[in-house]
């Protein structure tokens, strides 16, 4: 696990394999929940974009600003040239946990998997803080951090109810999607669903 928290890793993987790959979820399994909270017409970061179709499909749907970030400068680059023919996508090399933005840029910030990534780097639990920090400081007021994860509640939260962000996060579940259509998923079992944790700047929780 500790290879995901490199960068060297992630260039020589898209290197090696430069086809789109969607880590956890595709759109269809997130549209629900980002529709609830993030507007069409609102300015998202996908922070940690990689070479997910998130963009892409989000896009496809309706959302009309997207900017993606990736430590890779491989898959950036890789992306820069998928998209040229689509303006609203634009992807830039960086670091979510320093990032080149100014203040309140955003509406919305989107991590699909980038968190889980970090937590498996060294440093991970720094790290993560400043991602935090740097996220909440590109956020607009009542903007929202929209994060996928597979890591639980008691583990995750610590990090993201911090009285430095004042954020007020509310917690969902998805299944995992199934190569069986028949399979039923369990969503009391903690291996059959992924993590939503929607984190919102001067909000009111909504739980669901």
């Amino acid at each position: 696990m500790a290879q995901y928290g490199k960068t060297s890793y992630w260039d020589e993987r898209y290197t090696k394999d430069p086809e789109p790959f969607d880590w956890y979820q595709r759109y269809s399994g997130l549209s629900e929940l980002l529709n609830k909270y993030v507007k069409k017409d609102d300015t998202i970061l996908m922070a940690g974009a990689g070479n997910s179709r998130l963009s892409e499909d989000m896009y496809e749907d309706g959302y009309q600003t997207i900017t993606n970030i990736d430590i890779s400068r491989v898959v950036v680059d890789q992306m820069i040239d998928r998209y040229k023919d689509k303006a609203a996508l634009t992807y830039q090399q960086m670091n979510v946990c320093s990032l080149e933005f100014p203040d309140e840029s955003f509406d919305a910030v989107t991590a699909k998997g980038t968190m889980d990534a970090i937590l498996c780097g060294e440093g991970s639990t720094a790290n993560v803080a400043k991602m935090c920090q740097e996220v909440s400081r590109v956020l607009k007021a009542h903007g929202v951090f929209f994060i996928v994860s597979y890591g639980v509640p008691d583990n995750r939260l610590q990090y993201l109810e911090n009285e430095d962000y004042s954020w007020t996060v509310s917690v969902h579940t998805v299944p995992k999607p199934t190569v069986s259509a028949t399979a039923v998923p369990d969503t009391k079992d903690a291996n059959s669903v992924h993590y939503i944790y929607v984190c919102q700047k001067g909000g009111t929780a909504d739980e669901g």
